[in-house]
């Protein structure tokens, strides 16, 4: 069923309300998640709730430099069928506006995250020149190979945003791929995409130069251990949300009698924290 999900229908988190900008990510029925033959890798759904938790800990100061694409459309983009759905959608966020824009890709069993920095409307032309970051936690696979496909997405984008004019100076900005920490297996790409986009938020440079290019973004950014920490953290969100979600997901789809409004994503997240404590007493008994 290939129609345009609305953005008070179903029950995801992504659904209830997107990461960054208060927008709502779109999707079409048929795409709700890409799932991996290997049940040990996050699928698109998961990385959306697993995202939801991650932005709710970032400040407000430094959610305002940030915007954040759903992890679905850089490959619904390459699908004719969904392609211009999802540039208008885009369009909508107004990317633009913002320092840096995260673009989760997964394509071909994998995740990587593609991030766009400088191209605000506010950058200083003279310092603050555009360019990519592509992410990936198995260099082995060469993640350059998504470049064209990537320069096209990012072509596209800009042309809704400011015209053809934009076409000959997409060509001309670096993507780089820094030596960032490494996979150890065939299916943690998409903890490292969501711990890279996650310590890249917290840490990232006020004004990003390519003179200061790698940054913090080198092989020993952090260590096994704290990855391993990172995903115990992510894994029990999980479980909360699993709890809260059976106990209470009529009430997404109804209105709250009392505030006459639907619950939405910051009031279901809010629950899940509350409900902590109860939830691991209830377990006790």
């Amino acid at each position: 069923m290939a129609e345009e999900q609305s953005s008070n229908s179903g029950v995801h988190l992504s659904s209830i309300g997107s990461v960054p900008q208060n927008s709502h990510p779109q999707r079409l029925q048929s795409d709700r998640a890409l799932h991996s033959d290997n049940e040990n890798m996050i699928d698109t759904d998961q990385f959306e709730y697993y995202l939801e938790h991650l932005w709710e800990n970032i400040t407000e100061e430094k959610r305002s430099s940030f915007a954040c694409l759903d992890s679905l459309w850089f490959y619904m983009y390459k699908r004719a069928v969904t392609k211009e759905k999802v540039l208008k959608w885009i369009k909508k966020k107004k990317i633009f506006k913002r320092k840096y824009v995260f673009i989760p890709i997964v394509c071909w069993g994998h995740w990587s995250l593609l991030i766009l920095c400088n191209f605000g409307e506010n950058r200083q032309p003279d310092t603050e020149k555009p360019c990519m970051l592509l992410l990936d936690s198995l260099h082995k696979a060469d993640p350059k190979r998504l470049e064209p496909d990537i320069r096209r997405f990012v072509l596209d984008i800009c042309r809704t945003e400011a015209g053809d004019e934009m076409k000959e100076d997409i060509y001309k900005i670096p993507l780089l791929v820094p030596k960032v920490p490494q996979q150890r297996n065939g299916v943690d790409c998409g903890i490292f995409v969501l711990y890279y986009l996650h310590l890249f938020a917290q840490n990232a440079p006020a004004i990003f130069t390519l003179d200061g290019y790698p940054y913090f973004l080198k092989e020993d950014w952090f260590s096994p251990d704290d990855l391993e920490s990172f995903r115990k953290e992510i894994y029990s969100f999980e479980c909360k949300f699993g709890i809260i979600y059976l106990l209470f997901f009529t009430c997404i789809c109804h209105f709250d009698a009392a505030e006459n409004k639907r619950i939405n994503r910051s009031s279901l997240l809010k629950l899940i924290n509350v409900s902590d404590q109860s939830i691991l007493r209830t377990f006790h008994h």
